[in-house]
């Protein structure tokens, strides 16, 4: 398919989603570099090889799993013309995105607890790998909450519909990779520990 072929509006859908894409590639390779740090810090001396996660990092693998079922069913409502539905599904997203970011926080507080900075003479490198790669997921899943919020916005001014769904689409492929980038993420933290 020629990429110059096309309405305007075509070629304008076309470039948002392959800008969209372009951006999840450089993220995949920017927590592939993280993962790929973790793995060679892995066979130090000092690496934590007795450690689980939290269990508030459990409990938030399972909101960010239902967040993403919850978008998935909040653009099928729309589709098939579900106003009410999938504003309530929408505001569920929004409310199960913010609840794994407190959880996540909640998680870092049970870090804490077990004795384990960030920095300082009671961190260690385990910990701090965790502390980086779950805070920098959360700072990409913020910018997918922006994304939720745009969307609700523009569902309650009608935006949306079964032939419209450029906006709802881009933030639910963006949604779904940071949940599955997460899933990664919480396997193989555990993995390693």
């Amino acid at each position: 398919m020629d990429l110059t072929q096309g309405t305007n509006e075509e070629k304008n859908i076309r470039a948002k989603k392959m800008m969209l894409w372009f951006g999840i590639i450089s993220l995949t390779m920017s927590f592939a570099g993280l993962t790929s740090a973790v793995v060679v810090s892995s066979s130090r001396p000092d690496w934590l090889t007795d450690f689980a996660l939290p269990k508030a990092f459990i409990t938030s693998t399972v909101i960010i799993i239902l967040s993403s079922i919850t978008f998935f069913m909040a653009k099928r409502a729309v589709k098939q013309g579900k106003r009410p539905m999938a504003t309530t599904l929408l505001l569920a997203t929004l409310a199960l995105g913010l609840a794994f970011v407190f959880m996540q926080f909640v998680g870092f507080g049970q870090i804490i607890d077990l004795g384990y900075r960030f920095t300082g003479p009671t961190s260690n490198v385990t910990m701090s790998f965790v502390y980086i790669i779950a805070f920098v997921h959360i700072l990409h899943l913020l910018v997918g909450l922006i994304s939720i919020s745009i969307v609700i916005y523009n569902h309650f001014k009608q935006k949306y519909s079964a032939s419209n769904m450029l906006g709802i689409d881009l933030s639910a492929t963006y949604w779904h990779f940071v949940d599955i980038l997460w899933l990664f993420l919480f396997l193989f933290l555990n993995y390693l520990s």
